[in-house]
């Protein structure tokens, strides 16, 4: 038909419109930032009949290290301890690099605060694994984290703290 339009001569890039414009995110490299390993009571552990309670914190850092170029650092911490004593305590800070472009500035902090973990997790997930097992103990997978959820609430907090008098935005409108 005539007036149906061909998908690739009217594609911005083929016009020349945008090629070079349209948003772009780019994994750059993975690394192992840090990462800490230890068996503190070895070789008493492994006589211990008791089961370890894990205790799992992780964390979000980064910031811009180039042009158009973030780190984030994902960092997880795994204590096993029991009434014994210290099983084992692994930390991990496992980093990647993301290259952007044409992004909106006000785009960049879900990206960099939920998919680049999201995207860096399994991958930390499996050292963790692995280094509790070189520890000599059974691998420890860890449950997904959902940084979705661990974004919105905070950035939920940091609306709450920044409405209250003395916090970093405006003071709350009341009644004089």
């Amino acid at each position: 038909m005539a007036d149906e339009q061909d998908p690739i001569i009217d594609a911005p890039e083929a016009n020349g419109q945008g090629a070079g414009e349209q948003p772009q995110a780019q994994t750059i490299a993975q690394y192992i930032k840090d990462l800490s390993v230890e068996s503190p009571s070895a070789p008493q552990v492994f006589q211990w009949q008791t089961q370890p309670a894990l205790d799992v914190q992780f964390g979000i850092n980064g910031g811009k290290v180039g042009d158009d170029v973030h780190e984030i650092i994902l960092k997880i911490e795994v204590n096993a301890k029991s009434d014994s004593g210290t099983h084992f305590i692994v930390d991990l800070s496992y980093a990647g690099l993301f290259g952007f472009r044409n992004i909106p500035e006000e785009a960049l902090p879900p990206f960099l605060l939920v998919e680049a973990p999201r995207l860096l997790f399994p991958f930390a997930r499996q050292i963790i694994a692995e280094a509790i097992q070189n520890l000599g103990f059974p691998p420890v997978l860890l449950d997904p984290i959902d940084f979705a959820s661990a974004y919105m609430a905070q950035s939920d907090a940091q609306q709450q703290i920044d409405g209250q008098p003395g916090g970093a935005g405006e003071p709350p409108v009341g009644n004089a």
